[in-house]
């Protein structure tokens, strides 16, 4: 796997980089090509915001259209013109990321969500985790440098105990599980075979490479609140559904 970062050195002047390599600054260059998957429907408001914060070096935004019935794509277009758009033609989170891994055409993909949360220039993070050694880089809001605007105290509660469930299940050593800022080598696709359509797909992630034996690191991130727009997301009836993923993945894993 051609993968690496090559600093440049002090004190010489600036070489031109090879063919095969991307330039992320005067003093880092990257081998890997970086797809970054964008679920969005009805995104519209928010998208300006996202794009702003992507950093130029990527190689291609896959921008997962669910069915809007806004501008979601045509500003997509405007904003990034080589964007991919994929129409998702089942339904959800889940679904929705499948069909855009699925489009990729990197190395590494990178998952963002549409709504203003995520800091894309935390994207080098990521992927320099991944070039140094990492299968899996997983965003973490509580990791030490790592923060939430977003969350409520209720929705604190539960990520901690179903996070803990996890680890005491699985021998995960995770300090976050219901966040969907994650990148990863497009080979972990074929050891993590995702069958879940759902925003739960994200725990099924997190368990699934750590059953795979793939070598994760987790990334601190900030995560702040949507910008334009209503969450989706219900405390109870959502953690219950990621409760359900966390057993049936024990019963499997019994069986």
């Amino acid at each position: 796997m051609s993968s690496f970062l090559r600093p440049a050195v002090t004190g010489q002047a600036p070489t031109v980089m090879p063919s095969h390599f991307t330039e992320v600054s005067a003093h880092l260059a990257i081998a890997p090509l970086v797809s970054v998957v964008i679920p969005a429907m009805n995104e519209a408001a928010n998208l300006p915001h996202v794009f702003a914060t992507l950093p130029s070096w990527i190689h291609e935004v896959v921008l997962v259209d669910g069915h809007s019935t806004d501008d979601t794509v045509k500003v997509a277009r405007e904003l990034w013109p080589k964007v991919r758009v994929v129409e998702q033609t089942g339904r959800g989170k889940g679904d929705a990321l499948i069909s855009g891994f699925a489009a990729c055409t990197g190395e590494i993909i990178v998952m963002v969500d549409a709504d203003g949360s995520a800091d894309g220039s935390e994207i080098v993070s990521y992927v320099s985790a991944l070039v140094a050694g990492a299968d899996f880089a997983k965003g973490s809001r509580f990791a030490n440098g790592g923060g939430t605007d977003d969350m409520t105290p209720v929705r604190k509660l539960g990520n901690r105990l179903l996070c803990a469930t996890v680890n005491a299940k699985f021998g995960a050593r995770y300090t976050d599980l219901c966040y969907g800022y994650n990148a990863f080598w497009r080979h972990c696709l074929d050891k993590i075979t995702l069958d879940c359509t759902g925003f739960e797909v994200e725990t099924l992630m997190n368990i699934r490479v750590v059953k795979a034996g793939l070598r994760v690191q987790e990334i601190p991130s900030h995560e702040y609140v949507r910008i334009h727009g209503v969450s989706n997301l219900r405390a109870v009836r959502d953690g219950l559904r990621v409760l359900r993923v966390i057993l049936g993945e024990r019963r499997k894993g019994k069986q």
